[in-house]
């Protein structure tokens, strides 16, 4: 057996990351990973431009304007978010202005409309301005040039709508890692079709899935595989073909139906490591064939649920570099009893609120599922444990 840190130190050797680029559309771009900086193309704004509708004058003319005593200024034209402001503005006019549109040379300040009578001839200013009030410089957001975004990073809301302001339609991303998925299992059924005595629902292909898409990967492949070494050998050979990482559920511990070390022989794979000093998916197994990293988990749901955790995620930030992917440990402190202990470092499925760890309530055997529903973290309980007690200081593996 090796410990976790042992394991997940030999799986990151046997794994490159991966620093190739494709170009991508930006809005295909949201969740990837940036394959180089962008730099913005021009300034924002481009121009100097109006933040509201009103109407745009050189300030000293509305020195001493008040409701009593307004200022009156001749409307020289009107300009719309689009038009090109091509006058100059000259002392004693104003200019009808509306909201991103480009203010005309000379102008240094924007008086409100609500300050004004909408005068479309003749406009009567009710209040002063100061220069450059109501006034949005050019460049004041971001200046031709300046790196707004840097490779390794993601793309979330914000920064596709930065690339857009910065005119870039496409850019380039870092290439996702192709992950395949192999449960095995002659008892396995897909949900949706009829069960016949001694047949189980395959909820592990869903759950392996659906934690990679949780963090951006789309698998290249899912399937299932019965507990037959042959056919398992040549389904696994296929994959490690075309795959920079497979994973497998099932099969890994010590009885008559557990292929993978069969398997493995079979294809001249060598073993990286086989059990992990853990609870749960302690009988999980790492394999190396054609340079191709075999990552074969417990056949248990939270099982396989604590290996993509404690064994995948890992091997997944150390491929990608991203940053969502990163483990993050945090102190806590338990609401409540938990007194199971253990010769074998645990971890236990419980919810993280304000510091506050609970444990939810149902089974927590391995191959339960329902007690996973409202979990948000992983309670890290060292070896030769007593078990916990309420107040005790805890570090959870947020999830």
């Amino acid at each position: 057996m090796v410990t976790l840190e042992e394991a997940q130190s030999i799986l990151k050797s046997h794994v490159k990351r991966i620093d190739d680029t494709e170009e991508c559309g930006l809005i295909e771009s949201l969740g990837r990973i940036t394959g180089e900086g962008l730099a913005a193309r021009t300034d924002q704004p481009p121009f100097p431009r109006s933040p509201l509708d009103g109407y745009a004058v050189y300030a000293q003319d509305t020195y001493g304007a008040s409701k009593d005593g307004p200022a009156k200024l001749k409307v020289a034209g009107e300009l719309l978010a689009g038009d090109r402001a091509v006058h100059d503005l000259c002392p004693g006019q104003a200019v009808r202005i509306m909201t991103g549109a480009p203010l005309p040379p000379g102008a240094d300040a924007v008086v409100r409309q609500e300050d004004t009578d909408y005068g479309e001839e003749q406009v009567r200013i009710r209040r002063s301005v100061k220069p450059y009030e109501n006034y949005c410089f050019q460049g004041e957001d971001f200046k031709a040039g300046d790196m707004l975004i840097q490779a390794g990073e993601t793309m979330d809301t914000a920064r596709v709508a930065l690339a857009a302001c910065m005119g870039y339609d496409k850019i380039m991303v870092r290439k996702r890692p192709k992950i395949a998925l192999l449960t095995t299992g002659s008892e396995l059924r897909g949900p949706g079709e009829i069960l016949k005595q001694g047949e189980v629902y395959d909820a592990n292909r869903y759950l392996v899935e659906a934690r990679l898409r949780e963090w951006g990967i789309v698998p290249s492949y899912t399937g299932t595989v019965e507990d037959d070494v042959r056919k398992a050998a040549g389904c696994l050979a296929h994959l490690c073909r075309e795959a920079d990482l497979v994973i497998t559920t099932g099969g890994v511990s010590v009885g008559k139906k557990d292929i993978m070390h069969e398997v493995v022989r079979r294809l001249f794979a060598a073993r990286l490591f086989w059990r992990v000093k853990l609870k749960p998916g302690s009988p999980a197994m790492a394999s190396l064939y054609k340079d191709t990293l075999i990552i074969s988990l417990s056949g248990n749901p939270f099982g396989a649920a604590a290996g993509m955790e404690l064994l995948v995620r890992p091997v997944l930030h150390h491929m990608t570099g991203d940053r969502r992917l990163k483990t993050v440990r945090m102190p806590g402190v338990m609401e409540e009893d938990f007194p199971k202990g253990g010769g074998l470092r645990r971890f236990v499925r419980a919810s993280f609120r304000s510091g506050k760890v609970s444990i939810p309530s149902g089974s927590h055997s391995s191959g339960a599922l329902r007690s996973m529903k409202d979990c948000n973290c992983l309670i890290d309980i060292p070896a030769d444990s007593q078990g916990l007690c309420k107040g005790d200081s805890v570090w959870v593996m947020r999830l």
